[in-house]
């Protein structure tokens, strides 16, 4: 970008202290994530998405992914549903454990959520994905966002359409994952589609798919005219990457990634905070995904071997000291002879 970027971001009533997002993700953006993120700087981080039927007769594993945040700075708990009434109770819900900013999934590609008609399906459905957004702005005080993709493949991309609408009907800011529901994830994020939606709506639009550094961050708002982007893939293993894109944006520097030293100490505070929140035998569990990421991110040398290995070695640990030792150990030099394949 040819100017300084606004340190800035605001939907509704809220002031985001910065520009760049962390997605909600399932399965990954927990409490635990979202604590662990939020020390290293990131101004916003959305919980997984929370279906508002469960939510609403109390599901323990629903109503944990809403979790309230516990002294974090900003609360946005992401819902998703194809019921008006559903969708009403979930954002009364979401507003009374103490949702900041309230968003609402219609971009999500997965077979077991648009096989139930919700997610990015509702994109092929405009009247009632009108009606879902107007039954979520009606039944709370707190800002409204929407989330979506282009379209569900590239004959129906809709997004500046349902982007217009959903302005007409109170959001307060939109997101767009630069794919097409059909995409997934293949192949390589439109961004220069999303500048349709930024032109068919005064809302603050945010770009979202395969943006991982300062680079990419960069590119995305220049192509897409969007006020934010934000990060969903390239944060596994990397919860301070947003922060880090922030600064960079803003600086207009150069992404500066954390020390090794930095990363395991983010690595063993995340690890605590999952034992903390899910006990020791589920903790373990859920960690195993972010020990494989943070290896994949953290481990020197970065050779794919080496990083199997000691990912394969990690996940078979079964009490959280020896996890803790392990880690630790592999930070270290001499320990990674001792990790590496046979061969080696």
């Amino acid at each position: 970008m040819s100017a300084r970027m606004v340190q800035t971001l605001t939907i509704g009533d809220v002031t985001i202290p910065g520009r760049v997002l962390t997605a909600p993700m399932t399965g990954v953006s927990d409490l635990p994530f979202r604590r662990t993120a939020s020390a290293c700087g990131a101004a916003y981080v959305a919980t997984e998405m929370v279906a508002c039927d469960s939510f609403a007769r109390g599901r323990p594993d629903v109503v944990r992914r809403a979790a309230i945040g516990d002294g974090l700075p900003l609360m946005v708990i992401q819902l998703v549903g194809r019921s008006p009434e559903w969708i009403a109770k979930g954002a009364k819900l979401a507003q009374q454990a103490g949702a900041d900013i309230i968003d609402l999934n219609m971009g999500c590609p997965a077979k077991e959520v648009t096989g139930a008609l919700s997610g990015s399906a509702l994109m092929r459905e405009p009247e009632l994905a009108a009606r879902l957004i107007e039954a979520a702005v009606n039944a709370t005080s707190r800002p409204v966002s929407l989330k979506m993709r282009l379209g569900w493949d590239d004959t129906s991309r809709n997004a500046p359409q349902i982007a217009a609408l959903a302005e007409s009907l109170g959001v307060k800011a939109i997101t767009v994952h630069g794919r097409t529901r059909q995409q997934f994830y293949g192949g390589h994020a439109d961004w220069r589609a999303v500048a349709e939606v930024k032109q068919a709506t005064r809302l603050p639009v945010i770009v979202n798919g395969d943006i991982t550094d300062a680079i990419s961050a960069r590119a995305a708002l220049e192509q897409s005219g969007a006020d934010a982007v934000m990060i969903g893939r390239g944060a596994y293993g990397r919860p301070w990457v947003a922060a880090a894109i922030d600064k960079a944006l803003y600086t207009e520097g150069s992404l500066e990634e954390p020390s090794l030293a930095d990363r395991l100490g983010i690595a063993l505070q995340h690890f605590t905070e999952t034992l903390r929140f899910y006990g020791d035998a589920l903790g373990l569990k859920v960690f195993r995904k972010h020990l494989g990421w943070y290896v994949e991110q953290g481990l020197y040398p970065a050779d794919p071997a080496v990083r199997r290995a000691a990912k394969a070695r990690l996940c078979q640990i079964d009490n959280a000291q020896g996890v803790e030792s392990a880690l630790a150990a592999l930070w270290s030099n001499s320990a990674l002879p001792i990790l590496a394949p046979a061969h080696m």
